[in-house]
């Protein structure tokens, strides 16, 4: 629209020469404003996550993870992720209806945070090389001109059948076929060998729709056929049948999932090879009631002699309602007030040093203090914090040991006679009155209290009611209590 009266820029301008926007003093170069850039896009990098082990990503893998701004994860992946990195990092790649995202929506998600991230990663479960299924994906990247890495880790169709007990070749077998179970293209009758050995991704809930149609084109009803279904972790469970025999075992089967299908002479192996279904604690569930202590170290070890563990949390710790004696004796502490400070769990470490680092203040903050210590957790948060304890007791690591090695006050040796004792609310008074008795004032502080922690979930509250575990592992009396 222009303003009656008045001439356009256009006409204005006519059979005019274009004066610059701006003129620059003689002798001064004025450089033209460059062009506006367009947002540039973080790296991304696509992980294959591996069959279902977190030890089975390899040191590049993980190293990407720990790196990344965020993590878009397949959502049977996401346990995977949430081993390396915080869970805020992670962003599953699911819909409002919790479902896995299309193909094209994820690459959306992902092009998204690459816009606002230095690295994005794309983790995704299963070996996508094998089975293309990063293609839709990569193709949305390639029309956005966004450029990708791609890293490739363990895969199921080598990964799984060694977790399951048997090699893919050996013996008169020498070929391998991988097949799509859910592939209506599939050519039976090109899969009749016995000298080959079928290998059925997302077959589980297919194995008999697959036995029935290799003996439909001619293959021997006698040949083995395998179903692994959560492979490679604590929860993989091997069933091994015949091609004639496996409708009527899987009939009363309550096992469902995708699953991982092998077929032919190779399963036989499995009665020499089966290593990892035959575990000492294969199969067991159990739950690990836990303070604030970390229990990922004893949950692996379970894990390895195939248990699967289940943490629930039974107590809190939170600061002590009344700060007041905490600040006065961290000023002690730093003032030269007592001659040894005693530790007798990993939490008053932790409200120690949370303590001081509220004041700026750091390990050094021990120094000319001598420093009591008892049980492994302890003694390592003490050593992680950069303070070394003068006194450990060698054998058995409870407060009644501490105390038969703690010296007695010597009025010559000692110029000051205090000792500070950092505790919960709920501790008893057995080291306090032992340290007394050897001539020591003692001032035990309340350094956190112990609450009750919320009710775990429905369903691990449903299965401690019906026996759902086999074991219960306290790791400490509070945890009891």
């Amino acid at each position: 629209m222009t303003t009656p009266n008045k001439p356009t820029v256009k006409e204005a301008t006519a059979g005019k020469k274009t004066a610059p926007k701006s003129v620059a003093p003689e002798g001064v170069e004025v450089s033209p404003t460059p062009p506006r850039k367009k947002a540039m896009l973080g790296s991304i990098v696509f992980i294959a996550a591996g069959p279902g082990d977190p030890e089975l990503l390899t040191m590049r893998a993980v190293r990407l993870l720990q790196k990344a701004d965020k993590i878009v994860s397949d959502l049977h992946a996401s346990h995977i992720a949430a081993t390396y990195v915080n869970a805020d990092k992670v962003v599953i790649a699911v819909g409002e209806d919790e479902q896995e995202l299309e193909p094209a929506e994820a690459a959306k998600l992902v092009l998204e945070l690459a816009r606002e991230s230095d690295l994005v990663v794309r983790l995704v479960l299963g070996d996508p090389i094998v089975s293309g299924a990063l293609i839709p994906e990569i193709s949305v990247l390639r029309r956005s001109h966004a450029s990708f890495e791609l890293v490739p880790g363990v895969s199921e169709v080598t990964g799984i059948p060694a977790f399951a007990g048997f090699n893919l070749t050996g013996g008169k077998t020498h070929e391998v076929r991988i097949l799509d179970a859910q592939d209506p293209g599939i050519e039976w009758e090109t899969l009749m060998s016995p000298r080959q050995t079928l290998v059925f991704l997302k077959g589980g809930d297919l194995a008999t729709t697959i036995a029935d149609k290799l003996i439909k084109a001619g293959r021997d009803l006698a040949t083995p056929i395998a179903i692994t279904r959560n492979g490679t972790t604590v929860d993989q469970r091997t069933t091994v049948s015949t091609l004639g025999g496996v409708g009527a075992l899987l009939k009363n089967s309550k096992d469902s999932g995708p699953g991982f299908v092998v077929v032919g002479e190779v399963i036989d192996q499995r009665e020499k090879y089966n290593w990892f279904e035959k575990k000492e604690l294969v199969g067991w569930r159990v739950l690990i009631p836990r303070t604030q202590d970390n229990t990922a170290e004893m949950m692996q070890v379970l894990k390895s002699h195939g248990a699967v563990p289940s943490e629930v949390a039974t107590i809190s710790v939170e600061p002590p309602r009344t700060p007041q004696q905490m600040d006065r004796a961290v000023n002690g502490l730093v003032s030269g007030r007592y001659a040894w400070v005693g530790f007798t769990s990993l939490n008053a470490v932790r409200a120690i040093r949370e303590k001081l680092e509220e004041y700026g203040l750091d390990a050094r903050s021990f120094s000319g203090l001598k420093v009591a210590a008892v049980g492994a957790s302890t003694i390592a948060a003490l050593i992680d914090f950069g303070v070394k304890p003068d006194l450990v007791p060698p054998g058995d690591q409870n407060t009644t040991a501490l105390m038969e090695e703690w010296p007695p006050y010597d009025s010559l040796l000692d110029p000051i006679n205090r000792i500070f004792l950092p505790r919960a609310d709920i501790s008893t008074d057995t080291l306090v009155a032992g340290l007394i008795e050897l001539g020591w004032e003692v001032e035990d502080i309340t350094a956190f209290r112990t609450v009750r922690a919320a009710p775990p979930p429905a369903h691990t509250r449903e299965a401690i009611k019906t026996g759902g575990f086999d074991a219960v592992l306290f790791t400490s009396s509070s945890t009891v209590r």
